[in-house]
């Protein structure tokens, strides 16, 4: 039975699920959790309260109170207009909430992930070394700017909430798909063959990548939805947030890998010289077909 482009899709997500079940898997959320929470709780109280001063400093100075109230009340969410500063203060935090995590859990969590998927599945396959650390933690790293930079940029969407989930879950869709996707193939495949992955599989990793958005966005939601209610469980909401942000991470890279290395897998095996066969024949004495 011939094999659809998207079995594979399918195959990967379910062996993520397996896997994220794995304890070994459960145990790589602590290293890059702890390490969020640990930067944020510094950032959060020493920087949270300037940050809400300097937006409200921007408001009245530039009399946006004015404005987005009257937006806000034309979308029928005038009742957010007591709450505007401090939602602008968490929005401005979110992305760079969302960046640190992966960031963290591309360098603690990533490497054991390959060596989980591949000791499992692909034992076989070798292994070129063509990647680098510090090439990986570089795309990590100008992946999450350009990703902060326009999640800041597109900040006026959210006068229209789904707009703003929409550009949300598409600037998540492509933040993990440039930055896993590299991550999964890092080791084992060489940078032709990652070019030949990412070009053949244009379609069914940007699929991923969208899926993996919309789980992505939901941590954010709770936490702005929880924080707005009641400031005084912000802290636990932001480190609650971080730790589903992480675990949400270590599932996209448990997919993203197992789909990685089956078009790895699949790419090789199709690559297999056509002049083998003859080579055989020759050895053997058997003149080759003309």
């Amino acid at each position: 039975m011939t094999k659809t482009p998207w079995r594979p899709v399918a195959t990967a997500y379910r062996r993520a699920l397996v896997s994220q079940a794995n304890p070994k898997m459960l145990l790589l959320t602590v290293i890059p959790f702890v390490l969020s929470v640990l930067l944020w709780a510094v950032l959060l109280a020493f920087g949270f309260q300037p940050l809400l001063d300097y937006v409200q400093t921007l408001f009245q100075d530039h009399d946006w109170f004015k404005t987005t109230s009257g937006m806000l009340g034309t979308f029928g969410m005038g009742a957010l207009k007591t709450v505007i500063v401090p939602l602008i203060a968490m929005l401005l935090l979110l992305p760079l909430m969302i960046a640190t995590s992966l960031i963290f859990m591309g360098v603690a969590a990533m490497p054991p992930i390959t060596r989980h998927v591949a000791a499992r599945h692909f034992s076989t396959l070798e292994a070129r070394n063509e990647g680098s650390f510090m090439a990986g933690l570089a795309i990590n790293i100008s992946t999450s700017l350009l990703f902060v930079v326009v999640w800041i940029a597109t900040l006026p969407l959210y006068i229209v909430p789904p707009l703003a989930v929409l550009v949300q879950v598409v600037l998540w869709g492509a933040l993990t798909t440039r930055v896993m996707v590299y991550d999964a193939l890092e080791d084992y495949a060489s940078a032709d063959e990652m070019k030949a992955i990412r070009r053949r599989h244009r379609a069914q990793l940007t699929f991923i990548g969208i899926v993996s958005g919309f789980i992505g966005a939901l941590p954010g939601i709770v936490w702005l939805g929880g924080a707005l209610m009641s400031f005084v469980l912000f802290p636990f909401l932001a480190a609650i947030s971080i730790w589903l942000y992480v675990l949400i991470f270590v599932f996209t890279a448990l997919w993203f890998q197992y789909y990685c290395m089956q078009a790895l897998a699949d790419l090789r095996a199709s690559q297999t010289p056509p002049l083998a066969g003859v080579a055989v024949q020759v050895e053997a004495g058997t003149p080759p077909p003309a």
